[in-house]
């Protein structure tokens, strides 16, 4: 068991210094050729787009710079990229390798998760609204029955009341 031990904690520290090691040369190299473009080595063009004029030139000269020359021939300075994230490399421990995946997995199924619960919501809305419409709707149409009946029945109780005294008199 101890073997075992002694192993695991040997190839945990060699993982740890090798890791340090790579991120120092990529931080290294990355401050490398930032230093390299802030020292002024190369850049010939103002952030304008416009061509730097050296000091008591006219403002009509170019400096530098023929005017066939294309700016990436005069020796102008590529923009840096983009910084990225650091990010150790991928392990091979098969542990590590299930965690990870578990972790995208589980963000995953919660933007699922939460998409499907607002397109619920969303439907949900919509439904309730078409119903109170039909509810509305129908009480409309209640109301509208209900005058017509009345006045239906109003018009046979006058009918009759018509017919009765239209008999009596005779």
């Amino acid at each position: 068991m101890t073997q075992i031990a002694k192993l695991l904690t040997a190839t945990a520290a060699f993982a740890a210094v090798t890791t340090a090691a790579v991120f120092a040369q990529g931080a290294y190299a990355q401050n490398a050729t930032q230093g390299a473009t802030q020292a002024g080595e190369a850049p010939t063009m103002a952030p304008s787009g416009a061509p730097a004029m050296a000091p008591g030139a006219a403002p009509g000269q170019m400096t530098g710079q023929a005017p066939s020359q294309a700016p990436a021939a005069a020796g102008i300075a590529q923009p840096a990229p983009a910084p990225q994230a650091l990010t150790a490399p991928q392990s091979a421990d098969p542990l590590v390798q299930k965690r990870n995946a578990n972790a995208a997995a589980n963000a995953e199924y919660r933007s699922a998760k939460k998409s499907a619960n607002a397109e619920y919501g969303d439907a949900k809305k919509q439904a309730k609204s078409q119903y109170k419409a039909q509810v509305k709707d129908a009480k409309i149409n209640h109301k509208a029955d209900r005058q017509a009946n009345d006045s239906e029945m109003k018009d046979q109780m006058n009918g009759m009341s018509a017919q009765q005294q239209g008999g009596q008199s005779q």
